[in-house]
């Protein structure tokens, strides 16, 4: 990380919405899926949540607890049954008209046809940028994950981490404030895997964007977030939210792991994660919804 300037260094200013407005605006928002039978399962139920630009927040909790489904909501994969989200004022809907995110799944999704550069082009190629804009791009991007001498290579010559990067790099593609992961280290090895966090780190402190980040990994929750939102099993709802000031983006490295306040952080989220839910229409303790 030294190629930093010392601005970027710093991760962003979290800024209120009084100021800039949020990144993602989550108001009441309730998921109710139709299954066999007629039978209804209640997913999400009231979830109120905001994320500021440039803030990395993380989702955590039980399997089942509609983390995903939240982060679908967000990305206008699927719609809410009540309630509302923004993304940077708009609607779900006409953020992901505007590509105003990138996004990122466990699976990397390469398309094993195409090289790594022509993976990470698609789409600009899809939104009609100029052969020489695509190439300015993609150079700049496989500079940013490390992987400018794998521009030519094609997926299966690379690594499970290698793969990932590019998938990063390609959800960077058209410069977005908002990134959306869902467990995309999660079949990683745990050497590779916190190899990827740091780099995470440092490709956000880059960027700027926001993030919104499903894991089921309390220390990586911790060490990415600047705050961690914990949730209840089914129906999901938010537990509570953990504030997590670990420093800069050039503090969070491997020392950071063995660090009291990391330890400290990795309880919190524990403890709120294994206590009693939160009554119903109750306050969750500690949550700040912005």
């Amino acid at each position: 990380m030294s190629g930093l300037s010392s601005d970027r260094r710093r991760r962003p200013r979290i800024e209120t919405s009084t100021e800039t407005g949020l990144a993602v605006q989550v108001t009441g928002a309730t998921k109710v899926f139709s299954v066999a039978r007629g039978k209804q399962v209640v997913a999400l139920e009231g979830i109120d949540l905001g994320v500021a630009p440039g803030e990395f927040v993380s989702l955590i909790g039980p399997s089942g607890c509609g983390k995903s489904t939240l982060l679908r909501l967000i990305a206008d994969l699927d719609q809410p049954t009540s309630g509302t989200v923004s993304v940077f004022g708009k609607t779900a809907r006409q953020a992901r008209i505007d590509q105003d995110y990138g996004i990122a799944f466990q699976q990397a999704g390469l398309l094993p046809w195409r090289t790594v550069a022509g993976n990470i082009e698609l789409p600009l190629e899809l939104h009609r940028a100029s052969t020489a804009a695509r190439r300015m791009r993609v150079a700049e991007l496989l500079a940013l994950v490390g992987l400018s001498d794998f521009a030519d290579r094609y997926p299966d010559q690379l690594s499970g981490g290698m793969q990932q990067r590019v998938a990063i790099a390609r959800s960077l593609a058209e410069s977005p404030e908002l990134l959306l992961m869902d467990e995309p280290f999660g079949a990683l090895d745990e050497m590779t895997r916190e190899r990827m966090q740091n780099e995470l780190v440092r490709i956000c402190a880059e960027t700027g964007a926001a993030v919104v980040f499903v894991t089921h990994s309390i220390p990586e929750a911790v060490f990415l977030s600047d705050r961690v939102v914990v949730m209840s099993p089914r129906p999901g709802r938010v537990r509570e939210v953990i504030p997590v000031d670990l420093g800069s983006a050039e503090d969070r490295g491997d020392d950071l792991r063995e660090a009291t306040g990391f330890f400290t952080a990795v309880s919190a989220v524990r403890e709120a994660l294994h206590g009693s839910p939160t009554e119903t229409g109750a306050p969750a303790r500690g949550v700040d919804n912005r």
